[in-house]
């Protein structure tokens, strides 16, 4: 019922291992298969150290700023920011394999594609951003193109253009204040955006002159 909270109870049989004792007995390097899905995805990449197939993937998620996921943690308590990334590692595991290909060979492998994404730095550590804009780059170099809804500074001055909303929201947004490259962006005097991005933009970190869009 979608009006209630989600509850998740603990299985009085096996303790939310999940899996029967006679299951739980086989052990890989000492650990359990319930030991095993309790290990983050980094702690995974050095227990999973001598597996390449294994670690080529989990190394993809520790990439786009996922290394504090818990192998076994449920898809639903994954925040939107969080599932999108993941979908976005999905993406990249082929695009992995292709390094060294010609363009002309990765194309036929691979059609170009629009990605679209929905604010996917919500609940990112600011340190991971730049791993995020690292795969982001990747999707680029294999001939995608990537749209962005966002309001986390350090995308928007990465981007090729931006389209500025504003100047408000709610009833008083929803209109184009400005567009153009993040440069455009910081010049404009009516963009709430710009100001805060000619701050980032500067050399000094001092405000930018504004002149009219």
């Amino acid at each position: 019922m979608q009006f209630l909270a989600d509850v998740e109870l603990v299985c009085e049989e096996c303790k939310g291992m999940r899996y029967k004792p006679e299951i739980l007995e086989v052990r890989y390097h000492g650990k359990n298969i319930h030991e095993v899905l309790n290990l983050t995805v980094k702690e995974a990449l050095h227990f999973f150290s001598g597996v390449p197939k294994i670690v080529e993937k989990l190394r993809v998620l520790d990439e786009v700023g996922l290394g504090y996921l818990r192998l076994g943690q449920s898809a639903t308590t994954l925040s939107g920011g969080e599932a999108q990334r993941m979908k976005l590692a999905a993406h990249l595991q082929p695009k992995l394999r292709d390094i060294g290909r010609s363009q002309v060979e990765r194309n036929k492998r691979h059609p170009r594609m629009l990605y679209i994404f929905d604010e996917p730095t919500t609940g990112l550590h600011f340190d991971d951003v730049s791993k995020l804009l690292a795969a982001f780059r990747r999707l680029i170099e294999a001939g995608g193109s990537i749209l962005v809804i966002e309001h986390n500074l350090d995308i928007i001055k990465t981007a090729d253009w931006v389209i500025d909303l504003g100047p408000e929201g709610g009833s008083r947004g929803g209109e184009v204040v400005v567009v153009g490259t993040p440069e455009t962006i910081a010049k404009a005097q009516n963009s709430y955006t710009g100001q805060w991005l000619a701050r980032i933009l500067s050399p000094n970190g001092n405000p930018q002159s504004h002149d009219h869009p």
